[in-house]
Order: C-alpha cells, then structure tokens, then sequence
C-alpha cells in the first residue's frame, strides 16, 4: 500500500503539534538571533571582550534550564494530559514573548538575558512532550516519517528563524521595535495551532513530581538503566548533537577566515547544512520501508565521517583565497562568488551531505527510543536524553575552545578530527549493540536484492503486545525479509542448522532469533525455544515462526507442523498469517539444490511481495486453519 509522510500534514492528529512546534523552534531563534546581534553589533559603550562575555552568556542561560529542569519536565509531561500542558507551554511562550518586547523597549541587556533564560526554561518543558507525544499521536510504522518531518520542520525553523531575527535587528532602524511584535505574533499564532492538537492521555497520571532538582535528575537519568537499546540510542543522539555543535558553532568563522568569504556565505553555509538535515530527516521513511530501520544509523555515521574528512580535503584552494583577502589583495567573496570560485561547490557539496547522512542518523535513534521505551516513563527518557544533550554541547563548546586555542588546530583541522572522533564513537556504539550494524548489512542486502513490495502489514500487525507470526518458508533470507517489513521487533524462530551457518549466525543473534530443532534431534533445545518463545510472549512481544519446519524443497508450502498449536496452547496470542510471495528460484531461495550445491538464482533483485491479513485469535487458531489462510494469501505467486 502507497503512502506518503506528509498525509500527516493534513491530519489533525500531527499537523496542529507539528505547527505548534516548528512555531516555538522558530520563535526561540528569532529572539535569540536579535539578541545575540544586538550585543555583538548595535550595542553602544561595550569592548569587544565584553561583548564576547555578554554572547557567551546568553548562550549560556539558554542551555542552563536543561540541566535544571528537564527531570521536572519529564515527570511534569508523564503526569498530566500532553495537549492541555502544550496549550499551558505556549501561554508561557506569550507571557515571555511580552517580557522580551519590554526588554528591547528597556533597550537593558540583563533583562533580555534573563527574557533569554526563561525562553530556555520553556522549551525544556516542552522538549519531554514533543517526541513523547508522537507514539501517542501516530501508529507505529508513521514513526520514522512523523520524526523525519519534525527534524525536518526543527532544522529549517532554527534556520529561518535565526536569518529573520538577524535582518530585522540589523536591517532595520527600528529592529527592536519589529522583533518585539515578531516575537509576539509568533507565540500567539503557536498557541493557536496549539488548541487544534488532539488529547494525549497521561501516561502516568499518580506519579509524584519530585520537587529536588538533583534528586529528579538522577532519578530521571535512571530510567535509561536496563534499556541498553534506548540508552545507546541516547547516547548516539547526544553525539549527532556534539558534531553538529562542533560543526555549526565553527561555520560563521569558517566561512570568514577559512573560505575568504563576506556575511552572505554564513547564512548559505547554514542553509546547505539545514536542508541536507532536513532531506535526510525525510528520506528516511522512503528508504527504511516505513519501519524504524535503525540500519540507516551506521549509514549516517558512515557518511558524516567521509563527507567530514573530505571538507578537509578539500581546503587548500578556498585557504589560498582567504590569505589573499587577509593580505588585502583580494575582496571578500559574497555567496554568488563563493559558488562560483574553483573548489567551492565541493565544499557546498560536503556540508549538505554531511546534513543529510546526520538525518539518516538521528531521525531512527530518535524512533527506536519511541518504539523500546516503556510507554509510562517516554517522557522521562526524553528528558534524560535532553540533560546528556545539553552536555554533549557543553563539552562540544570547551574542546573547540580547547584545539582551537592552546592546541592550535585551525577550523578545518577541528572537521578532521571531529570526523575522525564521529567514527571512534561509531564503532564503539555499535560494538555494544551488534543489532545496530546488522541492521544495515540486512538493509544493504534486501535492498540489493529484492524490489519489496509490502500489503497488508501495518493494518494487520498489532501496534503492541503479544502475538505470533506464520509464513510459508521459501529462502535463507526469509526471517530479514519479514523483519525488515514488520514496523516491530520480531523474535524468529529457525531450524538450528541455519541458525549456526556462518557470518549469519552473527547477525541472528543479534536479532534475538530462537534456535530449534526437532524432538529426535535435540529435545533439549526444542524445548528450551518453546520456553524462550512463551517468554518473549509473555513479555508482550512479537514472534515469528515458519511452521512448515524447514524450507520447501520445490517452491511449494508443506504442511504445517503442529508446533503452533503447542505455543498457542501455552499462551493464546493473536497469530498473523503471512506470506512470501514470488521469492523462488531468487538469490538464496534453495530451488532445485541443496545449500551446500547453489547455483546462481534465476532472478537478481527479484520483484517479491510480502502479505499480511488479518490476526486470527490464538484460541481458535489451528495448524490447518493458519496454513489455509497462508496458501490463500500466497496464491499462485511461488
């Protein structure tokens, strides 16, 4: 079935939030971007060391409520219904869009940094339940998509929030006055957009705030224990914003110093590196299949250090500009002339794709933490991730103060080894949880392989708890295929002997598969797989199975073993009938050979369906019943 992410746009379940969202992005810039060039450039009366000690303090106080109050945020968004307290946020925003006009009416720094402080206090309340809200508000397989177009609506909101909010104070002779009534019109329209978003229930509604900030933290940043899945994922989303700290905070200078450019290559690097976020944020659902393929992760990574390590490389021609500009022979190139100068569009190139493998990055790390993360404690994991964030950045700002000043490394230099450090961290992450790069190997490979075409899956697959999955059984690769369809973990069952081939072994493992084997063979396993499958049951997970216990020898489906009937008779949980459909005589369908004679398949990127319907209650579900439903849902397409 064809679907598109921005059918959510039009959906009163998403558009009013996201709205409501990229309008707070959006209106934080536009206030701290005036701000920030009022110190720098229209203050009267100050050095430039105290302007550089007034910018570096509004950074400063906006990022400090993060680390105040995000446990208090979390527990806040838990406890109480996530529409009313967005509607309660955004009359803040108002409140605080006022103090800001008086500020610039005042024309009093102080006041503004302290208008600037209580901006940051806002969005830490609003950080919990802008992505706790999503899994409420969306059906599994929307997650990725959802998450790809509020990265994409955040990025371009900071982007044209932070341009506007620059030319109207230093455009305009009356800027202050402009970006008060902006400021003002933007909260007002967000809150607006705010009344439209649909209830979103407390998740849990008898939890009792903690009112020490310490003691809230840490028991907030105690929930990521035992979840080794989202606190990797915390962990690689705070280093995506690490890099772009260090990538973002150096582009104004880089542009100036390094690329000999004027004021207009700042906003056109910062564009070029926005947009290729935001195209990356949204290609993600395309690419991944609509599930939350966290195989786009080592993808991202992979790319963030190629295109960082290639900015490097290509230095040496802008450099020999930016000399000729210091030593006063050369002018300073606006951006048309920076697009046009020799070695520029590689440069352009490599920020935007650096831009879009960061969204390949992040938009699935932000999805898996939806996904894995206990629905009662979404919030507070967010708000932990938002405190590991704002330190990331923290620690991002001192080791570029760090190399860049006593170490001596120029701009550039700082891309080498941030690139460098992107790829340690990677691999690191990776080698603690496997499933992240068997991901991407079983994404490579499918997408290598096969054309996919999906039906029936995201209407008939549970979005939560228990149930089992039966599919006619035609390839080694039967068990990736299914999981890279299903939008939820799955937990496969398979034939030990192909559990235990080769490289595959590894990535079966790490995709939590259940070895067998049959009563003669080793009753001990076999018994020891129904023990773990009522497990995983019980633990309201999804398991798939192919009861025909092994694969077919001539394209056809065999008939299925009563193993189904002995899990369902344990534990009677939905069963989704599934099939493979076109996959015989394709790249690691067994055909005609055995495995240890394959020849080469019939057909390379086979055209191959996969089909769902609809969930048969586990108490009347049989073995000949599941097989009917399977052959009908097949057909003839072997």
């Amino acid at each position: 079935m064809s679907h598109s992410q921005f059918a959510l746009l039009s959906q009163r379940r998403f558009a009013p939030f996201f709205l409501a969202q990229a309008l707070g992005a959006f209106n934080d810039n536009v206030f701290k971007q005036a701000l920030v060039i009022l110190v720098t450039v229209k203050a009267v009366g100050l050095s430039s060391d105290e302007r550089s000690l007034w910018a570096n303090l509004a950074s400063a106080l906006f990022i400090l409520p993060f680390f105040l109050f995000s446990a208090t945020a979390g527990q806040w968004a838990e406890k109480h219904e996530k529409a009313r307290s967005i509607r309660r946020i955004k009359l803040l925003e108002i409140l605080i869009a006022v103090l800001a006009a008086v500020g610039f009416w005042l024309d009093s720094l102080p006041f503004l940094l302290g208008v600037l402080f209580l901006l940051g206090a806002q969005s830490t309340l609003f950080g919990p339940i802008k992505y706790a809200i999503l899994p409420q508000a969306l059906k599994p397989e929307e997650l990725t998509g959802g998450n790809g177009l509020v990265e994409t609506g955040t990025f371009l909101a900071i982007l044209v929030g932070t341009i506007f909010g620059g030319v109207l104070i230093s455009e305009y002779e009356n800027g202050p006055l402009l970006a008060s009534l902006a400021v003002i019109a933007i909260a007002v329209v967000g809150y607006v957009a705010a009344r439209f978003v649909p209830d979103a229930p407390a998740t849990a509604p008898d939890l009792t705030i903690d009112r020490n900030p310490l003691r809230a933290t840490l028991s907030t940043l105690a929930t990521l224990k035992g979840q080794r899945a989202v606190l990797n994922s915390v962990l690689g989303i705070s280093w995506f914003f690490f890099f772009g700290a260090l990538f973002l905070a150096q582009l104004p200078k880089y542009a100036i110093d390094v690329l000999g450019g004027d004021a207009t290559v700042i906003p056109l690097l910062l564009t070029l590196f926005s947009l290729g976020i935001g195209l990356g944020s949204l290609l993600c659902e395309t690419l991944s299949r609509r599930t939350v393929e966290i195989g786009l992760v080592p993808l991202g990574a992979i790319g963030m250090t190629v295109f960082g390590i290639d900015l490097w490389l290509a230095q040496p021609q802008a450099s020999a500009h930016a000399l000729e500009v210091a030593a006063g022979t050369a002018s300073a190139l606006d951006w048309r002339g920076f697009l046009a100068a020799e070695g520029s569009v590689r440069i352009a190139i490599d920020l935007a794709l650096i831009g879009v493998f960061g969204g390949f990055f992040i938009v699935p790390l932000f999805a898996l933490v939806q996904q894995r993360a206990p629905r009662e404690q979404l919030s507070r994991v967010i708000a932990a991730n938002n405190i590991i964030n704002a330190l990331f950045i923290v620690i991002a700002a001192g080791l570029a103060v760090l190399l860049l000043g006593p170490v001596g490394l120029s701009i550039p230099e700082l891309f080498l080894v941030t690139a460098a450090l992107n790829a340690v961290v990677a691999i690191y992450i990776f080698s603690l949880v496997p499933e992240f790069l068997m991901r991407f190997l079983v994404w490579l490979a499918t997408l290598a392989m096969y054309r996919i075409d999906t039906k029936g899956i995201e209407e008939n697959i549970p979005d939560e708890g228990a149930a089992l999955v039966v599919c006619n059984h035609v390839g080694y690769m039967d068990a990736l295929l299914l999981a890279g369809a299903i939008p939820r973990p799955v937990k496969f069952v398979m034939y030990y002997k192909i559990f235990r081939i080769p490289v595959m072994n590894w990535v079966f493992r790490a995709a939590g598969a259940i070895p067998i084997a049959g009563s003669k063979e080793d009753p001990e396993l076999m018994q020891r797989a129904f023990d773990r499958i009522d497990a995983a049951l019980a633990n309201g997970e999804i398991v798939g199975i192919f009861p025909e216990g092994g694969l077919t020898k001539d394209g056809e489906i065999a008939p299925f073993r009563p193993g189904v009937e002995k899990i369902l008779g344990r534990r009677a949980v939905p069963v989704v009938p599934m099939a493979l459909k076109n996959l015989w005589g394709s790249l690691f369908s067994r055909r005609d050979s055995a495995l240890g004679r394959m020849r080469l398949p019939r057909r390379f990127r086979a055209a191959i369906g996969i089909e769902a319907t609809t969930a048969v209650p586990g108490e009347t579900a049989t073995a000949a019943l599941l097989e009917a439903k399977v052959r009908a849902l097949r057909g003839d397409a072997a």
